[in-house]
């Protein structure tokens, strides 16, 4: 028996177990849940529409605090797909086992917050239907992207990461793709899956060039998570403002997106495994690394924060000292300062704990808390070095307004919409990879009680 998954269940019974949600009828929870997503959705492109009509006037961005809620909530999103690719590809390379049966959650939660992300920047631009001119492209009106800018750079690596864990979600899916078509009932949900299965065949074949695909896709993916969050960073990092100007930026943007995406995929995962019935698949061991790589990140933010602090203090320059140790903690918002302190550095500190590890509610509400923690550092880091900056004469407080609030909610909303839609008409558990794993042995000792 795996160590990773439980049972004694056959090839055909796992395949039988998770796909079989792709055809059984959807329940009266899922459909609720679908409508209320949906209207959630309307809202926001109502909203996104309103916005192009009557102007980013709508948001609360004001002189200094020119990059309000928009740019708060591009930065997390983005920052919560960065598991995805690291489940999936990272691991992956690594041959790390326990990525089985949660890298295609993870993998369909890269995809959709990318989508959210992508959304603010186009919008905060102003006039978003020129957002084309953040590309380079051959123009005779002579418009050219600025190669100085960080959003030029931001828009590629964006679209590169997207494209990549596109290609390598779907290319991973081929093969249970064709699971379906074999097996659903109805002749139009079977030529359906036949489509998007490609003609897989299952062949030796077919098997060798999957594979070797596969790690080409993971290869190339595996930067991109550190090289998309890290550009992301320089939009701060490359300006004069107190509290950018630091080189820290790119590794403390990385850690810090590891750590709110994989408390996502926690957040995701404890109820789709409890609806679905997957204890099996899904085990506490799985939840228990995933705990531990939380705690990890977590320190590693922790330590972030420090040196944050002792390099504001050590350059001996007023302004950073200014904004680290006054404006940050204790200015119009030093509440959501700290916090961002105590749900990403506090509150996590209970997974040294095995209790807290193996305890699903305990898991769901730090992942919860842990999340809120990571968007109020990005609003603290944000809209609170902007609004205290050199000059006394131009400070000036944010208050976001109520198209703020919706756009941001109708955000979730779009998001656990996909997901739903997600968990109804895709396979969301890699069926060949959890039925190679069960049939390797269990050499370690059984830790789960």
């Amino acid at each position: 028996m795996s160590r990773w998954v439980r049972g004694d269940a056959t090839a055909e019974q796992l395949s039988d177990q998770l796909l079989s949600p792709v055809w059984t009828p959807a329940s009266r929870v899922w459909v609720a849940f679908v409508l209320l997503t949906g209207a959630g959705t309307l809202m926001l492109f109502g909203l996104i529409a309103w916005t192009m009509v009557e102007g980013i006037g709508l948001f609360g961005t004001n002189i200094p605090a020119a990059w309000g809620f928009a740019i708060i909530n591009f930065v997390w999103w983005i920052g919560i797909g960065h598991a995805g690719t690291f489940i999936s590809a990272i691991l992956l390379l690594l041959e790390q086992k326990w990525r089985t049966s949660i890298n295609r959650f993870a993998e369909a939660m890269t995809l959709f917050a990318v989508m959210q992300a992508g959304l603010f920047p186009i919008l905060h631009l102003g006039r978003p239907w020129f957002f084309y001119w953040l590309v380079p492209y051959p123009s005779t009106l002579e418009v050219w992207p600025q190669f100085k800018s960080a959003l030029p750079w931001d828009a590629a690596a964006i679209f590169t990461y997207f494209t990549t864990s596109l290609l390598f979600w779907y290319l991973g899916l081929v093969p249970d793709l064709a699971g379906v078509r074999d097996r659903a009932p109805g002749r139009l949900r079977r030529r359906i899956y036949a489509i998007f299965a490609l003609g897989w065949s299952g062949s030796a074949l077919a098997w060798r060039r999957f594979r070797i695909g596969y790690g080409l896709i993971a290869g190339i993916a595996t930067p991109l998570v550190l090289s998309v969050h890290s550009i992301v960073s320089a939009d701060f990092a490359i300006t004069l403002l107190p509290g950018w100007h630091s080189t820290i930026f790119p590794p403390y943007f990385v850690a810090g997106a590891i750590l709110s995406g994989f408390a996502m995929v926690l957040l995701l995962l404890i109820p789709a495994r409890a609806v679905f019935r997957i204890h099996n698949v899904v085990t506490d061991r799985h939840l228990d690394v995933m705990a531990k790589m939380i705690l990890v990140t977590g320190w590693i933010v922790l330590y972030s924060y420090v040196i944050e602090v002792f390099i504001a203090w050590y350059s001996d320059s007023e302004f950073e000292r200014y904004q680290m140790l006054v404006a940050r903690p204790f200015g119009p918002y030093g509440w959501v300062t700290w916090l961002a302190i105590f749900c990403n550095t506090i509150v996590v500190q209970l997974f040294w704990f095995r209790f807290a590890r193996r305890s699903l509610a305990v898991l769901w509400i730090v992942s919860l808390l842990v999340n809120v923690g990571m968007w109020c550092e990005r609003f603290v880091l944000i809209d609170i070095s902007l609004m205290r900056g050199f000059t006394v004469s131009k400070w000036e407080t944010f208050v976001p307004t109520l198209v703020d609030w919706g756009i941001f909610a109708g955000t979730l909303s779009f998001f656990c919409l996909l997901f739903l839609l997600f968990l109804r008409f895709v396979p969301f558990v890699a069926v060949y990879e959890v039925k190679e794993l069960a049939q390797e042995p269990d050499d370690e000792d059984d830790d789960d009680g």
